[in-house]
């Protein structure tokens, strides 16, 4: 069998590397989000991309025990108190397409079309408006834009200045807020959401699209891990029953064999 390959850690019998930095040295003078940086990218990050990360991993790490990840994380502590494991794999399992998985199909969009502007050499706002149209004539809903909760995600804001201070301001967030004006004149106005702001700065971070995911559930366990425990402490077991209301069949016997 060959062995595996790896360029991310190198562990032997007296020291630890990521991508070549000695993780004592990383637990010394660097921190948590600088490495998930040095991971992915196999890089540290500069002071501005580090800051940039970091607000991110805040801004996506819980939304509340209604978001699909919390209440799955919490319906499973519910049931289940010997596996904090299991009860958090819930949650993350829980994250898909529909959530936490939006910035992802935002970075591909974001990528496809700045590829297409660049082969046809029309700007990125035509691009964005071109994507809008596409959307519009097929029925499909634009990704990173509206949400179920908020008319303006408090958010985004927050990350485009930080983009704007670290330098890293570019075609993934221009592109981002040329299709939010797109929707607003071509559909409805339709507010910029943390997936679409954290699709902009990652694609500006040179992150690829499936970082979208990948942040997105780095972050979002920091908030399961609270709503479990909370669970546990707060709650007891079994105490979740969602109202049902039966739209079946009416009461009817099984037909006479005889």
């Amino acid at each position: 069998m060959d062995a595996w390959r790896t360029a991310i850690i190198n562990a032997d019998s007296t020291s630890i590397r990521v991508h070549g930095y000695d993780v004592t040295e990383l637990m010394r003078h660097a921190g948590f989000v600088e490495t998930v940086f040095l991971l992915h990218r196999g890089r540290l990050p500069g002071p501005g991309e580090r800051r940039l990360l970091d607000a991110i991993l805040v801004g996506v790490a819980d939304h509340g025990p209604g978001a699909p990840s919390s209440a799955a994380a919490r319906i499973a502590a519910s049931g289940n108190r010997q596996s904090v494991s299991a009860a958090i794999a819930a949650g993350v399992l829980a994250i898909g397409d529909e959530h936490g998985g939006a910035a992802e199909t935002c970075m591909r969009l974001i990528a496809d079309r700045l590829a297409d502007a660049k082969t046809t050499g029309e700007t990125v706002e035509k691009a964005a408006r071109r994507a809008v149209e596409q959307a519009t004539l097929e029925h499909l809903r634009l990704p990173g834009l509206g949400h179920r909760a908020h008319s303006i995600d408090p958010r985004v804001s927050v990350l485009f200045d930080l983009a704007q201070d670290a330098g890293v301001s570019g075609e993934g967030i221009r592109f981002v807020r040329a299709l939010a004006a797109a929707a607003a004149e071509l559909i409805k106005p339709l507010p910029i959401n943390i997936d679409g702001a954290l699709a902009g700065v990652l694609h500006d971070l040179s992150f690829p699209p499936s970082a979208g995911r990948f942040i997105f559930i780095i972050g979002r366990v920091a908030g399961l891990t609270a709503e479990v425990a909370e669970e546990y402490s707060r709650e007891k077991p079994m105490r979740v029953r969602i109202p049902v209301t039966y739209d079946g069949a009416a009461p009817r016997a099984l037909p006479n064999k005889d």
